[in-house]
């Protein structure tokens, strides 16, 4: 899929990311934050990080407009394949301008990655005032957090 951040924003700096508080990309997950760290360092980009708190995911804008759509989309249609899946998925459009993009990662993710203390310290992450666990900026490592 193309960088369409990049192309539209070609002089950004930052990024914001919402993220809900559990699964694979919550608060508390120490892969989540390093790979979010390495993602800083290869894109040169500064990342604020606001999770929504824990049993609000509902109040995540995006999502709530989006599923809506996407199961009205693929509504008496078998889901038979991860393929079929995200083809629906990828298709969902509304009348006013929703356009969802998707495709499928076939990456082979290995289970019970553990990361070390040692690996968390060395991330350039700056916790919030407000709700530090939560709210966190993580910085390239060429620049300070």
């Amino acid at each position: 899929m193309a960088p369409d951040g990049q192309q539209a924003y070609p002089d950004a700096r930052q990024l914001l990311i919402t993220a809900d508080a559990g699964g694979s990309n919550g608060y508390r997950t120490r892969l989540w934050k390093l790979s979010l760290q390495q993602l800083a360092d290869e894109s040169g980009l500064t990342l604020s990080v606001c999770h929504l708190p824990p049993g609000t995911s509902k109040w995540n804008k995006i999502e709530h407009r989006m599923f809506c759509h996407i199961t009205a989309n693929w509504r008496a249609q078998p889901l038979v394949s991860h393929e079929v899946v995200v083809n629906l998925i990828g298709t969902t459009k509304t009348t006013k301008g929703l356009h969802i993009q998707a495709e499928l990662d076939r990456g082979r993710y290995p289970k019970g990655r553990k990361i070390t203390d040692q690996q968390m310290a060395q991330l350039q992450i700056q916790l919030a005032d407000f709700h530090g666990e939560w709210n966190y900026t993580i910085s390239p490592k060429n620049s300070s957090p």
